[in-house]
Order: C-alpha cells, then sequence, then structure tokens
C-alpha cells in the first residue's frame, strides 16, 4: 500500500483541520479541510418543515450541495443522497417528529476525497449544532492504481489513474460501514483491501474530532 505522497506513512492521510461556528447565522456549521480540499457546511434546525415534507415519527432530514461554481446538476445531486443517507442514518431523528433538519453544503476546494470531505463537514456542523446523534460519522476515499497498488487519500490527480475509488463512511460506535460510493470496478477480494485502508483513515478522522472537541471545550 502507498500513501499519499505528501505523507511520510501508510497509515496517514493528508493534513486535516477544521473551524467551526464559522457562521452566525446556521444552528451549527464548521469548515473541514483534508490537504487542499475544504468544504464547509451549515445545519438549521431541528425547525419547522412544510406541512407536505413532514414526517410523523421522526424529523425530515434535507442536504443541499452547492458547487464551487456554476449551478447544481446530477454530480451534485448524487453527493445530495450520499451525505443525506449517512446524517440520518446517524442522527436521532426521532425525537424531532413533523420538524426539519436542513443541510447546506458547500464545496470550496476540490483536491481530492471531496465526497469524503462533505460527509465530515456535515458531521462536525451537527455537532457543533448540539443535535442529538447515535454516534458520530467519519468518510474517506482510497483508490487501487495499476498493479493493485492502493493509495490511501488520494489527490484529484492521483484519481485520474484510478483503476478504482472507493469512499466509506464508518461510524464511531461499532465502526461498521454506513455508506459507501465506488467508482470504477473491482473484485471481492480488492474490495475489502480498500475498504480496510479507509477504515484506518477513518480512525484518523476519528481521533483529529476528540481533539477538536476537547480543543472547543477548553475554550474559556
Amino acid at each position: 500500500m502507498t500513501s499519499n505522497p505528501e505523507n511520510n506513512s501508510s497509515v496517514e492521510i493528508r493534513p486535516i483541520g477544521s473551524l467551526q461556528s464559522c457562521i452566525s447565522k446556521p444552528d451549527g456549521s464548521a469548515v473541514f479541510t483534508q490537504g487542499d480540499t475544504s468544504v464547509m457546511a451549515a445545519v438549521y434546525g431541528p425547525g419547522d418543515v412544510k406541512p407536505n415534507k413532514a414526517l410523523m415519527d421522526k424529523a425530515t432530514v434535507t442536504v443541499t450541495y452547492k458547487p464551487k461554481i456554476g449551478i447544481s446538476g446530477v454530480r451534485e445531486k448524487a453527493l445530495e443522497r450520499m451525505i443525506r443517507n449517512t446524517c440520518e442514518t446517524v442522527l436521532l431523528t426521532t425525537l424531532f417528529p413533523r420538524s426539519s433538519v436542513d443541510i447546506i453544503v458547500q464545496e470550496i476546494q476540490d483536491a481530492g476525497a471531496l465526497l469524503a470531505c462533505s460527509i465530515n463537514a456535515a458531521c462536525l456542523a451537527m455537532i457543533n449544532a448540539g443535535i442529538p446523534m447515535k454516534c458520530t460519522v467519519a468518510a474517506s476515499c482510497c483508490m487501487m492504481g495499476k498493479d493493485e497498488e492502493l493509495i490511501m487519500d488520494p489527490t484529484k490527480e492521483q484519481t485520474k489513474d484510478a483503476e478504482c475509488v472507493l469512499t466509506s463512511a464508518i461510524d464511531s460506535s461499532a465502526h461498521s460501514l454506513i455508506a459507501s460510493s465506488m467508482q470504477g470496478s473491482c473484485s471481492v477480494e480488492q474490495y475489502h483491501k480498500l475498504m480496510s485502508v479507509c477504515q484506518k483513515a477513518c480512525d484518523k478522522v476519528f481521533e483529529f474530532y476528540r481533539e477538536a472537541m476537547e480543543r472547543t471545550l477548553s475554550k474559556p
């Protein structure tokens, strides 16, 4: 397995950073950066929901993905579905029936692992909003190149030569798979190898979450 050339270890990902409460109007917000990739997420709610979208037994979760430039298309709709399905899984939506949790994700810079960074930004924003969650979620990306070379946290440039790119979202409680997205194709054995790399990368993200929360709570 090969790590990103920016790193010096096969179990490291590009440098991670975050900024919480970066916008005043939403109930929660966060910027998540990984290498040169940067995503901002804002969370509103639980709040009022339109009657035609209200669910009697749980909150309605909506996700709007905004590209860096241009208008949303098929790519953005696919990202919205993945982010929404992931967030719905970890949110305690049954505590807030007939309400809405709205998540806005803004792409700032895409230098690789955009979907993973978007999920991580949304998770930090939900934590910042104080919405009850079953657990947190971390997402990561791994690619398989030529000769079955595995690259953890590949850059956008590296994925141009990928045979397969896997993005996986893992929960913090059971460390089980919540959602995954794959571009390209691979064998079952290769998939398990990719998943193993993604899980190692997600562990690094969970570690970052803990450190970020400790820094936030320690502020006067």
